[in-house]
């Protein structure tokens, strides 16, 4: 693995490493969304919002269009990320840690607060 491999592959984990994103990309599985639907959806700051979506976005995961005056979010890869969950999930099964990103995708969470239970919560 080349140098610069090891810095794409680092910063797709970063941008994984967040509630807040995985929150926004949860949200984004039932579809296609605004960003004004986003930022009233998770309770945040337009300009928070955005900034986590640009993350995401420089990353491959999510896409934009735009329509008018409305910036529209959608998964790039629907399959590949969640594909990426289940890796994710038997990985953290295997080590002993209870995964809930497959209950989450399957039932988003309401707020912010998104991700992985240590304690089988």
């Amino acid at each position: 693995m080349t140098c610069e491999d090891r810095n794409t592959y680092a910063a797709l984990f970063h941008s994984l490493a967040e509630p807040t994103r995985l929150a926004l990309l949860e949200h984004l599985v039932s579809g296609e969304h605004r960003v004004r639907d986003l930022v009233d959806h998770m309770h945040l700051a337009q300009s928070t919002v955005s900034k986590h979506l640009a993350c995401l976005r420089d990353c491959g995961l999510v896409t934009m269009r735009i329509e008018g005056r409305s910036s529209w979010f959608s998964l790039a890869e629907p399959a590949r990320l969640a594909d990426l969950v289940e890796a994710a999930d038997a990985l953290l099964s295997a080590s002993g840690v209870s995964p809930s990103l497959r209950d989450h995708q399957n039932h988003p969470d309401p707020g912010p607060q998104a991700g992985v239970s240590r304690d089988g919560a």
